[in-house]
């Protein structure tokens, strides 16, 4: 069962004109409205929050609209400007997200994640960083993932939640109470139905077919059966003109695990040629699947570094055949390569006595495309001293940041995400610990070494302006080493609690 996601941006022309429009855009107070003509008439377009809490409504006449609120901020609706910005989000979320992923003029974007959702942690949890990530660059946002393009279209717009996931095989108890605008109908449909008593999607379930299309046409029905999954509605995946993609139709459907690998190479080949001319390499693969009941299936596969290697990509992306179901046959196949980046060539060993330079991206890479890209990652040294910002995540196969580890104290090769509390008796107050007690175990120190003195940073936050901390190289009677230290100088309660805590582990 395909899962699709519906990204609804509810203010989403006035939203992108203050973003357009910086600092001179008017203050979020304000109400703001887009105009455009309706024939000879000027009408409100688009409001933001504001202009809606005022009382001002799509369709609404200009004049009007002025009348009803004196400090209305009107602008030119700009309807092409709009389409292409909403093309370069989905563009946005197809590199990021999913290999399907097209427009939903006016107000959003449609994404095919099946098979996706595990690589950035589950489907609620892609729910929410897709809203997040949106509402950080200004943009309101409300997102739903069902089994069909119509029910998370529905839910997204009419829903109650921000984020909402419907199980799989659960979409008719979703939409059912939902009303009939849901359906994607024509406006003057809608309010025909309105007038009859039509009100919720659950009514129009209940009307018997035959009836309903000899009323209105096949267009009510063709809608409740898309958007209860009995009718399949395709997405064309967006592709721009600057995308590489090589594509193979077949005159017989095909079907079979072995046909499918066959072609795939093929289409790999084809793809590295168009590379080659380039001068780029892959850096990820969208290999797409039509089939002849308009389904789309998808294998994405992604690389550490440009990577032009014919058997290295058709090995990434045939390892996923067996996600793909071919149902009753594939007419098509694209392979795009929706991220490349130039690759220079790189001299190899020539001499005997050198040793070649290890290459472990082809492993990251299977790893990653089993796990996830955000999964995988190495520590680099960060410049600072406090011990919990001096260390960051990095891609695998990333440069060097060209920092390198404090080497006057060593470190823990553990270190903990957050200091831990723990409970220490010690001979002096600026001593190390005799014992300490931490996660319920009581430790005899044995040996120690100390303080290395740890001043805040002080041009960050006003309250680290005076903190200080001493750390403690301890050993317990087991030979285990630790890194704890205490909070403060023991002389002024500005600069800390003066309590102790386990900040890491030495190997």
């Amino acid at each position: 069962m395909p899962r699709v996601v519906s990204l609804f941006l509810p203010m989403w022309p006035t939203d992108r004109f203050r973003r357009k429009s910086g600092d001179a855009a008017p203050l979020p107070e304000t109400p703001l409205v887009l105009i455009g003509r309706d024939g000879r008439r000027r009408v409100v377009l688009a409001t933001d929050a504001a202009a809606q809490t005022a009382g001002l409504r799509i369709g609404m006449p200009a004049s009007k609209a002025q009348a009803l609120v004196p400090n209305l901020a009107i602008h030119d609706a700009e309807p092409e400007a709009d389409e292409m910005a909403l093309e370069r989000l989905a563009l946005w979320a197809l590199r990021r997200y999913a290999p399907i992923v097209a427009a939903d003029p006016p107000d959003g974007l449609v994404i095919d994640t099946t098979g996706a959702d595990h690589l950035h942690g589950g489907e609620a949890a892609m729910l929410s960083e897709m809203v997040a990530r949106l509402g950080g660059s200004g943009l309101a946002a409300r997102a739903a993932v069902a089994d069909s393009w119509g029910a998370a279209h529905a839910l997204a717009r009419f829903g109650t939640r921000q984020t909402l996931v419907v199980p799989s095989g659960e979409i008719a108890q979703a939409i059912l109470p939902l009303p009939i605008a849901a359906l994607r109908l024509p406006a003057l449909t809608i309010e025909s139905l309105r007038r009859l008593g039509f009100e919720r999607v659950a009514d129009l379930a209940a009307m018997p077919r035959a009836s309903l299309a000899l009323r209105f046409g096949p267009e009510p029905g063709r809608r409740l059966d898309q958007a209860l999954a009995r009718v399949s509605e395709p997405i064309e995946p967006i592709r721009p003109e600057e995308i590489v993609e090589v594509r193979r139709n077949f005159a017989e459907p095909i079907g079979a695990v072995e046909t499918i690998a066959r072609y795939t190479g093929k289409l790999v080949a084809e793809l590295c040629a168009v590379l080659e001319t380039r001068g780029q390499g892959a850096r990820r693969l969208d290999l797409l699947f039509f089939r002849v009941d308009n389904r789309v299936e998808a294998i994405r596969a992604g690389t550490a570094t440009p990577v032009r290697d014919v058997k290295r990509l058709t090995r990434l992306l045939t390892d996923k055949i067996e996600t793909i179901d071919p149902g009753f046959g594939i007419e098509q196949m694209r392979l795009a390569a929706t991220a490349a980046e130039p690759l220079h060539a790189k001299q190899t060993i020539s001499s005997l006595a050198e040793m070649p330079e290890p290459n472990v991206s082809d492993v990251i890479d299977i790893l990653a495309n089993r796990v996830g890209e955000d999964r995988l990652y190495r520590f680099a040294p960060v410049h600072s001293d406090v011990p919990e910002r001096s260390v960051q995540r990095i891609a695998p196969m990333a440069p060097d940041t060209g920092e390198g580890w404090p080497g006057h104290w060593p470190r823990p090769s553990r270190l903990l995400p957050r200091p831990e509390p723990i409970e220490t008796v010690a001979l002096l107050p600026d001593h190390p610990p005799v014992t300490f007690t931490w996660r319920g175990v009581r430790r005899r120190v044995k040996r120690a070494d100390g303080p290395e003195r740890v001043f805040g940073e002080w041009w960050k936050r006003d309250a680290e302006l005076a903190a200080v901390r001493d750390y403690f190289q301890v050993e317990d009677e087991n030979g285990e080493r630790y890194w704890v230290f205490r909070t403060g100088d023991r002389e002024d309660a500005a600069t800390g609690s003066h309590k102790w805590f386990m900040h890491g582990i030495f190997g």
